[in-house]
């Protein structure tokens, strides 16, 4: 028992320091020593190098390029206009009586195209509040909003989503990221519907009004903006190519070359998502510069190094945190834990992995790191149990994503705090409807798909 309280007082230093604002990199190999010290007093030095370096180079040799990709592509999107463009575009056309739903919306297509939410933020922030203003919706709806249309269905639930939340369960699970299409549309829709719903509900019960207007819409030059078809060409391309490569070409190629040593001695069925998505993103990348060569040319240099360093913090951070998974892992105290969290659910493993996936995403604040870590140290189980129990790899992969998009909006997640810091509101102000939108509504879409899911199997 000291052991397992041992690992909860390190997962909950990690969550309050990492709050505070102590740097990941630091904070989890210092914790992960640390508890192996208070635990079991072992070897110390071979932790850290043998354990914890070795899982956080694995995450990254395994997931930078998308990382990389993923920042770089937003990074011209956000350059080129394209993303003001297109966020515009959609609000402009559902006009300020739907200005809740329009903010959804242009936040919904730019990261199903790849964008991140990160960029996805700070694009729509001066748009909503300029919209808000003129609808006289009240400005601490703004963060709710947003976090629904970035956080929350496209980055787990829609099939298809380059969100990286959709790529780290493929090569566990040798699935695609169009993994149980239906369920994820499905559970998608809840997400929506229930989300926008409550929005709309709370604008009513709040009245009219923008309220305190401390924060001025930013002047925006459109002079030399793209059209709305050529901001938007790079994000549909993003989803056609990922099912071309997917379905398509990936699997006419011979590939009988992977069962080699130094190719590590695998199939295609564990790359094909990882390799569909490089491929989308890079072509779409090229048509994205192509497309806006003008606006682009001048500081082509500047943009790339920004998208690529934009790619650094945060694969440094997940891979950190599936360190510090690894070596908690490692300690005999886990057994416990995993044991007593894979018997959840009697026979349903579905039950268990979303409750673990869950839990962890909480505890890190990350949905990425989360399921970085439940998957590295019992991603073989849950397929072992899958298989036992005649559930699809298609279904273990969408639940898994699904349950990561919960609790990691907990007030510590770093999206929620940096987008609060955008709209200039405090957790007092608006992490309420950011709590129902992104926390309370995506579980309960997750008990939904995984009712579904044990019923009618995998679609």
């Amino acid at each position: 028992m000291s052991g397992i309280f041992v690992i909860i007082a390190a997962l909950g230093a990690l969550i309050y320091l990492a709050y505070r604002g102590v740097s990941l990199l630091l904070l989890t190999p210092a914790l992960a020593v640390l508890a192996v010290l208070a635990s079991e007093g072992g070897p110390l030095l071979a932790s850290y190098t043998q354990i914890f370096m070795e899982a956080t180079g694995g995450f990254i040799i395994q997931y930078f390029p998308l990382f990389l990709l993923g920042a770089v592509f937003g990074k011209l999107m956000e350059v080129s206009g394209s993303a003001r463009v297109l966020a515009d575009g959609i609000i402009r056309r559902l006009g300020p009586s739907r200005a809740v739903l329009a903010v959804i919306l242009s936040c919904a297509v730019m990261t199903y195209g790849g964008v991140s939410l990160f960029v996805v933020a700070f694009a729509v922030w001066p748009i909503a509040s300029a919209l808000f203003r003129e609808a006289e919706l009240p400005k601490v709806l703004i963060p709710a909003t947003i976090a629904l249309g970035a956080f929350t269905f496209t980055m787990t639930a829609l099939p298809g989503t380059p969100a990286i939340q959709n790529a780290i369960p493929m090569p566990y699970f040798g699935t695609t990221p169009f993994a149980a299409p239906g369920l994820g549309l499905i559970t998608g829709a809840l997400m929506l519907g229930l989300g926008w719903g409550w929005l709309e509900y709370r604008a009513r019960a709040l009245g009219p009004g923008y309220g305190d207007d401390d924060t001025p819409a930013q002047a925006r030059d459109t002079g030399s903006a793209p059209t709305l078809m050529i901001a938007g060409a790079p994000l549909v391309l993003v989803l056609v190519l990922n099912l071309a490569f997917t379905f398509v070409l990936i699997p006419s190629m011979d590939t009988s070359y992977l069962s080699q040593p130094e190719f590590g001695e695998t199939d295609v069925g564990a790359l094909r998502g990882v390799w569909s998505i490089i491929a989308a993103l890079t072509l779409s990348s090229l048509v994205l510069v192509a497309l806006n060569w003008a606006r682009l040319a001048k500081g082509m240099s500047e943009t790339l190094d920004a998208g690529a360093k934009d790619a650094l913090k945060p694969i440094f951070n997940t891979a950190s945190l599936v360190g510090f998974g690894a070596v908690i892992a490692s300690l005999s105290a886990f057994a416990l834990i995993r044991d007593w969290v894979v018997t959840v659910g009697g026979d349903n493993p579905l039950i268990s992995l979303a409750i673990g996936t869950t839990l962890l995403a909480g505890m890190t604040g990350s949905a990425s790191g989360g399921m970085s870590i439940a998957l590295s140290t019992l991603g073989e189980t849950y397929l072992e149990m899958g298989q036992a129990a005649g559930i699809a790899p298609e279904l273990l992969h969408r639940v898994t994503a699904v349950a990561t998009g919960g609790l990691d909006a907990l007030p510590h997640n770093g999206a929620v705090i940096t987008l609060l810091t955008i709209c200039g509101l405090t957790h007092q102000q608006a992490y309420k409807d950011i709590a129902v939108v992104a926390v309370i509504i995506p579980l309960a879409a997750l008990v939904v798909l995984i009712v579904l899911g044990t019923v009618l199997g995998s679609f």
